[in-house]
């Protein structure tokens, strides 16, 4: 295998992510926290995005052909996932009065704290933000030239360089987010929100439009 697959792997997760559109998206989902639980946030996402990134690289293929599971479908399902998450932020439906936010914001150590900022960690900030069916299929496409358990070792290391890369940019959008004014904010979540929206119909028009020609391919051999 060349030695090249690894970083071109990482590379076009990193194309796939865009740092700075992420930044934008991950800002409104993650404001309303406190810089503690934020932490928490980037902690749990570098955890998850690790998991799915080497578990995409050691049992990705087998799994994928073991469950009849198409990265179409998985690319509908994050599109789906997305538009529920955008367009309420696009329409300005999510914003919450300033004591909620300053109660949920708190520096304690509640229960009902702790369950907020694990609410989001899953959905929406790793699936489908940050990890989906379209990024699956690119470490499942690329590990699939792996020859050797070392090859499976470049993978997983440039697979971790992207959990790291995520976490980055999520405590890089904390760290703005309690730097701008409240109206900016306002403006930067709609916008988010029409991000948002305009990716998750670009989900589903791929992951429809590759369900569509494998059926149809399907029946053609049928």
């Amino acid at each position: 295998m060349s030695n090249t697959y690894p970083v071109l792997m990482f590379l076009a997760l990193l194309a796939l992510f865009s740092p700075l559109a992420a930044l934008s998206a991950y800002m409104p989902v993650v404001g309303r926290y406190s810089a503690r639980d934020q932490m928490r946030l980037v902690v749990g996402l570098f955890i998850n995005v690790a998991i799915f990134a080497l578990g995409s690289v050691w049992i990705g293929e087998p799994l994928l052909n073991l469950l009849g599971i198409s990265t179409a479908a998985l690319a509908m399902t994050g599109g789906i996932a997305l538009l529920y998450a955008g367009i309420p932020m696009m329409q300005g439906t999510d914003e919450i009065a300033p004591e909620q936010n300053a109660a949920r914001s708190g520096d304690g150590e509640g229960a009902g704290e702790t369950e907020n900022w694990r609410k989001i960690l899953f959905t929406p900030l790793t699936f489908p933000l940050t990890v989906g069916g379209t990024s699956f299929g690119i470490i499942v496409a690329f590990s699939s030239n792996s020859r050797s358990l070392a090859d499976h070792v470049a993978f997983s290391v440039a697979g971790l360089g992207y959990a790291a890369l995520a976490a980055g940019t999520l405590y890089a959008a904390g760290h703005l987010h309690r730097r701008v004014s409240p109206q900016a904010r306002m403006i930067l979540s709609r916008i988010a929100g029409i991000l948002l929206t305009a990716i998750a119909v670009s989900l589903l028009a791929d992951g429809g439009t590759r369900l569509v020609v494998a059926t149809l391919a399907s029946l053609g051999r049928g």
